[in-house]
């Protein structure tokens, strides 16, 4: 492997210069709704709003812009979101204080027939609470900033998206209700349940935290015991906002490790699994490996050298046991640095200067890549994703800030709702 011609530092602030470009040129300044994909007459989805408003800070620390900059972006964002439309109308924008999954970049109304979904609503009010946090000036601006990021939150009736065993439904449409699907068992919803929990105004009751846990998967691969998701990204984002190291649920005292632990583990397991290459995919190797929920090259199936591969295009990939078609996601991995930091720099030095991953891209890494897909000769490394997404680029930026100064747990430490809801959740010790 060629030595790091940058520093480590250097490297790093690249990677999130280039992912920060994202949210700089793909947002709509005049409602600061972000493009979920870099594709032409694409909707903003609110997962990537959320991830924007938690990156202003980062990107006034790290000089990227002014902090005068950054307040009229937050500013109006927020803004936009308090005074849009709320209500059961098909063409609303939110109701019952969460927000429609996809929202026109120009309107801010709800797009193609999507649900009002409760998952990215709760990415979307994490990052306004971040920003409540980070502007903290006695003026009239900063001032504005904080009011209507706690007013943002606790308009979010939580009591409403319950379902009858107390756990949260994924969301609600118009025309159909509430969908049959719960969050139940271990994945992003952490977070979802911790900002459910701690609302001072339509709280979740304890009990859906419970019965949450109940669906949890423990189970042992390559040496290791954890609590299982297939796809990485479910064990990063709630980590995005809260630092979990040290502080324990009931469940994670059991098992002796609190879940930053665990994710590292999942970190470590995807790595073997690409050593081990259980399927024979071209690529995979110690450091190349990263697999979760993305775009792919399909859906197609393809003869190669007699064997039958069957790729898919956006799904949910995982390992160990997840859904693998040989394509890998290099933002994944990168964001799994705070994790495991001695197998991921190497791997980033691998994807930057071994395969030349970031070439030609202004946003750095591409969302996925698979060397097994057949394309031209000129593709060194197979079939490559044309496209950006904002929730492959926000986590990048914001899980190296982390591991750089850890600002945004720093700030959501002292953020009340979350200190409660973590409480209400039975987490012990550490900074709590």
């Amino acid at each position: 492997m060629n030595h790091r011609i940058l520093s480590e530092d250097d490297e790093l602030e690249i990677l999130q210069r280039e992912s920060y470009r994202y949210f700089k040129h793909e947002t709509n300044p005049e409602n600061g709704l972000v493009i979920d994909k870099s594709a032409p007459d694409w909707p903003s989805s609110i997962a990537a709003v959320g991830l924007a408003l938690t990156g202003y800070p980062v990107a006034v620390e790290r000089g990227f812009i002014t902090r005068d900059e950054a307040i009229k972006l937050v500013s109006t964002t927020l803004r936009f979101f308090w005074q849009s439309p709320q209500g059961p109308e098909p063409d609303a924008t939110g109701y019952h204080g969460f927000y429609y999954h996809f929202l026109d970049m120009q309107t801010g109304r709800r797009t193609w027939n999507c649900e009002l979904s409760t998952i990215d609503s709760a990415f979307l009010l994490a990052g306004a609470l971040t920003c409540g946090e980070y502007f903290n000036a006695d003026n009239v601006d900063e001032k504005e900033i904080r009011t209507l990021a706690n007013a943002l939150y606790q308009r979010a009736d939580w009591q409403w998206v319950r379902a009858e065993d107390n756990t949260v439904s994924m969301g609600w449409t118009p025309e159909n209700g509430f969908l049959p699907y719960k969050w139940t068992g271990y994945d992003e919803a952490l977070l979802l349940y911790i900002l459910g929990l701690g609302s001072p105004t339509y709280p979740l009751p304890e009990s859906s935290y419970l019965n949450w846990t109940s669906g949890y998967q423990w189970q042992h691969s390559y040496g290791y015991s954890y609590l299982y998701s297939a796809p990485l990204f479910a064990h990063q984002l709630s980590h995005i906002w809260v630092d979990f190291r040290g502080i324990q649920d009931v469940y994670m005292q059991d098992k002796g490790i609190d879940y930053f632990e665990n994710s590292r583990r999942a970190t470590l397991i995807q790595q073997q699994y690409a050593i081990h290459n259980p399927h024979g995919f071209a690529g995979y190797g110690e450091f190349c490996w990263g697999f979760t929920a993305s775009d792919g090259p399909g859906p197609r199936v393809v003869h190669i050298n007699g064997i039958k591969h069957e790729f898919f295009d956006y799904i949910a990939r995982g390992a160990p046991n997840g859904v693998d078609d040989g394509t890998i996601s290099p933002w994944v991995a990168v964001a799994s640095l705070p994790f495991a930091p001695e197998i991921v720099l190497p791997t980033i030095d691998h994807f930057v200067h071994q395969i030349g991953l970031k070439a030609g891209n202004p946003y750095g890494f591409k969302s996925t890549f698979n060397p097994t897909y057949p394309c031209n000769a000129h593709a060194v490394y197979g079939w490559m994703s044309p496209w950006h997404f904002a929730i492959n680029e926000g986590p990048i930026l914001l899980m190296v800030e982390n591991y750089r100064s850890e600002l945004i747990w720093n700030l959501m430490r002292k953020n009340s709702y979350i200190i409660q809801g973590l409480k209400r959740a039975g987490f012990i010790g550490g900074w709590l």
